[in-house]
């Protein structure tokens, strides 16, 4: 019975994440999200456990994202590949996509360093505050002075318990939107795949599935994060990141086909293969039956 249920809930996933019109809008979908998705601030409870920055969700999955997207994600890249044509070096091909999207992730990591530290400045609160006139309002008079403290860095400055205030760029929202859209990319083709009749044994439609659970899952962190702590515009310009890097990569250059300089799109290789293999095998029953 539980594998009859698998089957059925795998097969469902399958189809709606290989239908052309998903995977055409899925883009969209998630810019929408980045894009009006601060406004859910206005009716969501700043009391909820999701506005707090230690919640369980945030520390164990949201901290290492890119370390969970790779497990799973790789893994059913893997034996998938490895199922249909039993070659350790195709199916290296197809996970070195994500040791692509990795490369770039760190690229950008670092590159948003540099640029806050280029822009940004540290400044120091100052304890006691002179003494104002009556005349000032209360909510001036609670603001704290800052002492702008120079040649220092972000990570020293935060390290001292100081303030920093700079250019940021959202890591979190552009480490979600990336990671969702590469796995609406590498799952679309067990759809196809499945379609086909290759071999779809319970441990690959469970890593299948896991990587469904595992994208609703950043989606619905992203949401989190976009109502209980809006900051305009550096989620936005996390989120176009992300598109323009999943754009960039699976939009532009692994179109340009299997090679030695590029990985390929997702299925590449492995659906022709499992097209042949269906055809050989319906040859031989016409033979056997003549």
């Amino acid at each position: 019975m539980l594998s009859s249920v698998l089957v059925a809930v795998t097969d469902l996933a399958a189809r709606l994440l290989g239908n052309a019109t998903f995977r055409r809008h899925f883009h969209l979908l998630l810019s929408g999200l980045v894009v009006f998705g601060p406004a859910l601030s206005l009716w969501v409870s700043q009391y909820s456990v999701f506005a707090r920055k230690s919640h369980f969700l945030y520390r164990m999955f949201l901290r290492s994202g890119w370390g969970w997207t790779c497990v799973f994600a790789g893994s059913f890249v893997f034996l998938l590949s490895f199922s249909v044509r039993r070659s350790v070096t195709l199916s290296l091909r197809h996970l070195s996509r994500l040791a692509v999207a990795g490369a770039l992730w760190v690229g950008f990591r670092r590159a948003m360093a540099l640029l806050e530290n280029a822009t940004g400045s540290c400044y120091e609160p100052l304890s006691a505050a002179p003494e104002r006139h009556p005349a000032q309002g209360a909510s001036e008079a609670a603001q704290p002075l800052l002492l702008l403290r120079e040649g220092e860095t972000k990570a020293s400055c935060l390290g001292a318990g100081m303030l920093w205030r700079g250019y940021e760029v959202s890591e979190d929202t552009f480490l979600l939107c990336m990671c969702c859209l590469l796995l609406a990319e590498e799952t679309a083709v067990f759809g196809p795949y499945l379609a086909l009749g290759g071999p779809s044994g319970a441990p690959l439609r469970l890593l299948f599935l896991f990587c469904v659970l595992l994208l609703g899952l950043w989606i619905f962190l992203l949401l989190c994060l976009l109502a209980h702590f809006p900051q305009f515009p550096t989620q936005l310009l996390g989120g176009a990141l992300g598109c323009l890097s999943w754009r960039g990569l699976y939009q532009g250059w692994y179109r340009m086909g299997p090679g030695w300089f590029c990985p390929g799109r997702p299925g590449a290789g492995l659906l022709t293969a499992q097209r042949r293999k269906d055809g050989r095998n319906a040859d031989a029953r016409g033979g056997a039956h003549n």
